[in-house]
């Protein structure tokens, strides 16, 4: 049985006051909060095993190394990758989409096309971007409707045989959109470009299987799924990896080194220079153990019973725009809002001295702000350790704040 208060309790942050008031936390998309689980999986890496891996024939440097690439193992059994050598421990989702954009600078010519969506985070944009400066390529976009959904008429016509690369994320950070990736994919593969697919705000939600959609690259970062910061996933299929040069040069990434030539290391090391995040691929490892032990069915459904609640609750307050699809089964627990004549930061700053945590602005999603004429909005967005009592705690705070603002 999905208990939400026994799982408030395996979140010890949830039970602090800020500003005097209970927090709520609604800013979810931006980070998620951590269970004592992934918080003990730290504690004792640094206690007990702390060493450096790979290299080392010690006793710590062997547990280390081996608590690491189980964590490996975890990843590639939750999205269903075939090998485990096709996940590539990164920084996070940013560097994940680098490092293949990287990778396309030797493979991309002058006038070939890569397509992104117009729900693009900056970070699934400016390496893009970045990458057709630098090789003279193309970048295209699949155009929004008014409710935030892809145009995919206008995808069809985008598509050509000088599309190389298609870049979309799987749930919108802004909007809370699911995009339709399967149909984007398939399209894709039959005019034989690559598909990535930004899952940093799906993977906190549902669990995607990377052979099922049949998906080149696939990126996410463990802090929006309860681990920590600062370490995330690449997942590419061998083909693909086995075709990109090396992201980064040095230690571990090599298999011969001399001043006349280095020779790399075979997958997944090839593109994992130095030091790596040791502590945050295993908590990283302990987040996947724990959400999968909620259940991620038990995950959807609570959180889908938060969207429509809250979407319900904000409705009753007059001037209210809520952006995003008006179908909540083709979106995320996320609900992005304005209230009419009032800026979303003052929404924000006065609740927040109500104790309740919710992001505002462009949301690193500037195009989307710009399709809608507006300087940002209110992100209010959930996960399956929220309650409907906030939300309520929520709605009243932001009515209070609109009668002063007023």
């Amino acid at each position: 049985m999905f208990d939400v208060q026994k799982i408030r309790a395996q979140f010890p942050i949830l039970s602090q006051t800020v500003n005097g008031k209970p927090l709520v936390y609604f800013d979810n998309g931006a980070t998620s909060q951590k269970p004592q689980a992934v918080i003990d999986s730290i504690v004792e890496y640094y206690s007990k095993y702390n060493a450096n891996i790979h290299r080392g024939v010690h006793t710590l440097s062997q547990l280390a190394t081996d608590a690491y690439e189980q964590a490996r193992f975890k990843i590639q059994k939750h999205f269903n990758a075939k090998d485990s050598y096709e996940i590539i421990f990164t920084s996070g989702t940013t560097e994940s989409v680098n490092l293949v954009a990287n990778g396309f600078a030797s493979l991309l010519h002058k006038d070939d096309e890569i397509i992104v969506s117009a729900l693009e985070h900056h970070s699934n944009i400016v390496p893009w971007q970045m990458l057709c400066e630098h090789t003279g390529a193309i970048l295209k976009v699949i155009p929004m409707n008014i409710h935030g959904e892809l145009i995919m008429d206008e995808y069809d016509t985008l598509l050509t045989n000088k599309t190389k690369l298609v870049c979309c994320n799987h749930i919108s950070n802004a909007l809370g959109v699911l995009n339709p990736i399967e149909e984007i994919i398939q399209k894709a593969h039959a005019v034989g470009a690559a598909v990535l697919i930004d899952g940093a705000q799906s993977c906190p939600h549902i669990k995607p299987d990377v052979q099922a959609l049949d998906v080149d690259f696939y990126v996410t970062s463990a802090h929006k799924m309860c681990g920590p910061t600062g370490v995330g996933m690449l997942y590419g299929k061998e083909e693909w990896l086995r075709k990109l040069p090396p992201y980064k040069g040095g230690g571990e990434m090599i298999a011969t080194v001399t001043f006349e030539k280095t020779t790399y290391a075979d997958l997944p090391h090839k593109f994992e220079a130095g030091t790596p995040n040791i502590c945050g691929g295993i908590a990283f490892g302990a987040a996947i153990d724990y959400m999968n032990e909620v259940g991620f069915d038990n995950i959807a459904k609570h959180e889908h019973e938060l969207l429509e609640y809250g979407t319900k609750r904000l409705q009753e307050i007059e001037g209210v725009t809520i952006y995003g699809p008006t179908d909540l089964t083709k979106k995320a627990s996320v609900i992005s809002f304005n209230i009419e004549n009032i800026h979303p930061y003052d929404i924000g700053t006065i609740i927040d001295k109500l104790g309740i945590a919710v992001r505002t602005g462009h949301h690193c999603a500037q195009p989307i702000m710009d399709f809608f004429k507006i300087p940002g909005t209110i992100r209010a967005s959930f996960a399956f350790y929220n309650t409907k009592e906030e939300i309520d705690i929520f709605v009243e705070a932001v009515k209070k704040a609109k009668m002063m603002l007023s």
